[in-house]
């Protein structure tokens, strides 16, 4: 129904001559189910949206609109002009009657259209961390992108879903770390593994696979990259067979470690440095974020440590997205995200990129209980 509306409205702008005077039209015309039924079935904005290339007022507009309607008495019953350029459709009762067979005869394609066509829209979810087991809450996660990347599909567009894979940086050497520990306890030595360290069962059955292949062979090189490697081979097979189980394959895992490889990280610092969007301060390269929309200025590189922090490669990879050609750029974030996201955007508009195409979604946390405690989920203490 909502593409009828909108090829009558379309023959109306053709017909009063409107059409050569707007730019993209297919893309203003937004049809709406009115919250208050005695507004009508479906209700368009249109009319507020073209002043500007139509230098004329909304009401004006609207009964130009209205005025060159073409007449289809069975499916329009009356149209009405309501506030500031508000038409409100009224169907008929056969037409009402009619979306029942529609939906019969088209079944499991009904509603599915082409709105979306020829654009190219990346949905960006999950994205944990290869450290643990996913909780509860990246299932949730999972599905809800899963639900988002379906719907854009349904409606046109080339949907690409990708998993960002944060394979670099200190949380990946902990988890080295944390899997030599335990393959040592294995080989007999009596070493508590420390607090910030990983303690959940799955290091355990990782270090157990490094002690039957290689014995003792390790057991004073604990920079050894094997221990990382096997951790993150076998935690990113968990994560992969846990999202099948639940139908949901990507089309792209990408590796943050790339972003340091292919330079990519350099050149955000580069730019930034060559528009005067960053400066040196106590040992360490700060974004001017404030200057860009973001609350504060934040630490790009702590140069004593001589790392990243996260929210440089989160810049570097969305520019990426830019770089890929994607008209549209969806990211579904935990509320962990809340306060870092609009950093991130503040380095894209920074970069000269436009932040109109992001669009954010925040979901809650998941809260578990057994009996009156919260369920803790971590990578310490895994649900799934």
């Amino acid at each position: 129904m909502n593409r009828k509306i909108e090829n009558l409205l379309l023959e109306s702008l053709e017909k009063s001559d409107l059409e050569q005077k707007i730019e993209n039209v297919d893309e203003l015309i937004k049809i709406e189910r009115p919250k208050e039924s005695t507004h009508g079935h479906f209700s368009t904005n249109l009319a507020r949206q073209l002043p500007r290339y139509l230098k004329m007022p909304p009401q004006k507009i609207a009964n130009t609109i209205v005025d060159h309607l073409p007449e289809r008495p069975e499916l329009i019953d009356k149209v009405e002009i309501k506030g500031p350029g508000f038409i409100n459709f009224f169907l008929t009762k056969k037409a009402l009657q009619s979306i029942i067979n529609e939906i019969k005869a088209e079944r499991n394609e009904f509603g599915k259209n082409n709105k979306g066509k020829d654009k190219k829209t990346i949905v960006e979810f999950v994205s944990a961390n290869p450290t643990g087991p996913l909780t509860v809450g990246h299932g949730r996660q999972a599905v809800l992108g899963d639900c988002v990347a379906r719907i854009l599909d349904w409606n046109g567009y080339d949907v690409h879903r990708e998993y960002y894979y944060n394979d670099a940086g200190r949380q990946m050497r902990i988890l080295g770390c944390s899997t030599y520990f335990r393959y040592r306890q294995l080989l007999g030595f009596d070493e508590e593994i420390p607090e910030d360290y990983y303690q959940g069962e799955y290091i355990k059955d990782v270090a157990q696979q490094i002690v039957d292949e290689f014995g003792d062979k390790y057991k004073e090189d604990k920079d050894a990259q094997i221990f990382r490697e096997y951790a993150e081979k076998a935690v990113f097979a968990d994560i992969n067979n846990t999202l099948k189980s639940l139908g949901i394959e990507f089309d792209e895992y990408f590796n943050e470690k790339n972003l340091y490889e292919s330079g990519k990280i350099d050149k955000v610092l580069e730019e930034f440095e060559e528009i005067g969007a960053s400066y040196e301060k106590d040992g360490a390269i700060w974004f001017k974020g404030s200057e860009y929309g973001a609350e504060d200025d934040r630490v790009l590189w702590k140069s004593v440590a001589d790392e990243a922090t996260y929210r440089l490669p989160d810049m570097a990879y969305h520019k990426t997205k830019f770089e890929r050609g994607f008209d549209r750029i969806v990211d579904i974030f935990g509320a962990d995200h809340h306060a870092t996201y609009p950093d991130v955007l503040a380095g894209l508009r920074a970069l000269g990129l436009d932040v109109a195409k992001v669009e954010v979604i925040i979901h809650q946390f998941v809260t578990l209980m057994r009996g009156d405690e919260k369920v803790k989920m971590s990578p310490e203490k895994q649900i799934m």
